[in-house]
């Protein structure tokens, strides 16, 4: 298929006890707006289910919300549950308040990108546009 061929689907989850979704409501509703399928996984949600749920629902990327200061655990953690599934293909970007040399960190273990607070919603749908590959 080719990307013209099916949107790109995209699971947006929030991770443990983070309890503030706005930000994940709002990115959501915008991928929704340029065309993406989107499916939201709502509120305190386990590495584990989010994994399933982005395997059952065949996505092709993964927008992990984090507010709460656990990115440095969640991302890793989200990533190697990926690879133990076979679905390291499964991009995997994220939105939060993360600090810059955090950032860093976690582009070097496969994070593809992370949108601070600011970043205008059609930042992050160009984005996904130039960097998620349909099959």
């Amino acid at each position: 298929m080719t990307a013209q061929s099916r949107p790109i689907r995209i699971l947006i989850a929030k991770a443990g006890l983070d309890g503030h979704d706005r930000g994940a409501k709002v990115i959501a509703r915008a991928l929704r707006d340029a065309g993406f399928e989107v499916i939201y996984t709502g509120l305190h949600q386990t590495v584990d289910h989010i994994v399933r749920a982005a395997i059952q629902e065949d996505v092709d990327c993964i927008g992990l919300s984090i507010l709460s200061g656990a990115h440095m655990t969640l991302f890793p953690e989200l990533l190697n549950k990926l690879a133990a599934e076979n679905s390291s293909d499964i991009v995997v970007f994220g939105g939060g308040i993360v600090p810059k040399d955090d950032i860093v960190e976690l582009k070097k273990v496969g994070v593809k990108e992370i949108f601070i607070p600011g970043t205008h919603t059609q930042d992050v749908v160009a984005w996904i546009k130039a960097n998620v590959p349909v099959d």
